[in-house]
């Protein structure tokens, strides 16, 4: 299998987390685990670009030994512990006003949303399995109906139009002098599907949303974390000029 475009190599490696390095359940991968400290220990840094909040986000981050900055929440917070303070492209302010007025619009949608949400800082998170369709719609119809709804495997996203991966991203690799022409990521849900359109090279594990699949420059046809140790055995091969 081709990983890589020929006589190309990223220099930054951008991965989601949640069933990307993880598995349907939440459960962390130790092939991925292994490989990703593989990119580090070779001088490639990974930038864990998630939906994820900051401290959660962290937590995973130092146990994985990164080095780059992350993009939690679908780019509305972009942060790295040795800067002075994180940058906050939004506020979760009119996304949980929006929350709350939909569970009195909509039988079943809890307002409080999913549990890490006593941490967001940009959007607002309900359940995954709540009404997708009927949430949209009431959204458009809603004094919030510039707001975003975006579904991923573990929650429904409600989020400012101007808040993805992509333009998180965007403003990361400024900030740090990257370019996007150097930079692959890793992906599985519609909320990848920003970042995707950004950088280089995109990789869909298996298992992605078809969307994703679909739009992504190559699908894995290994399952979720089981995609790393080859994808990440391709890229250290090209680095040190194995194949070309």
């Amino acid at each position: 299998m081709e990983w890589l475009p020929p006589g190309w190599c990223p220099s930054v490696v951008v991965i989601d987390i949640d069933g990307t390095i993880t598995d349907g359940e939440k459960h962390l991968s130790m092939e991925a685990v292994q490989a990703v400290r593989e990119l580090e220990e070779a001088g490639i840094p990974v930038v864990l670009a998630t939906g994820n909040v900051r401290p959660i986000t962290y937590g995973l981050w130092r146990f994985l030994g990164l080095s780059a900055p992350m993009c939690c929440e679908n780019g509305g917070v972009l942060w790295h512990p040795d800067w002075d303070e994180p940058v906050l492209r939004a506020s979760a302010t009119e996304a949980k006003e929006a929350a709350v007025w939909l569970a009195n619009e909509i039988d079943g949608v809890n307002p409080h949303g999913i549990v890490t949400n006593r941490w967001r800082e940009s959007e607002w998170c309900l359940y995954p399995d709540e009404p997708l369709e009927a949430i949209v719609q009431a959204v458009q119809r809603s004094p919030w109906a510039h707001l975003s709804v975006v579904r991923t495997g573990f929650a429904i996203h409600l989020m400012e139009p101007h808040l993805s991966k992509g333009e998180g991203l965007s403003v990361l690799f400024e900030k740090m002098g990257w370019s996007v022409d150097d930079a692959l990521c890793v992906g599985d849900a519609p909320n990848d599907l920003p970042m995707f359109e950004l950088l280089h090279w995109s990789v869909a594990v298996g298992g992605a949303f078809e969307s994703v699949g679909e739009a992504a420059s190559v699908v894995s046809p290994h399952p979720h974390g089981a995609t790393f140790p080859p994808l990440v055995e391709a890229i250290l091969a090209r680095k040190a000029g194995d194949v070309a």
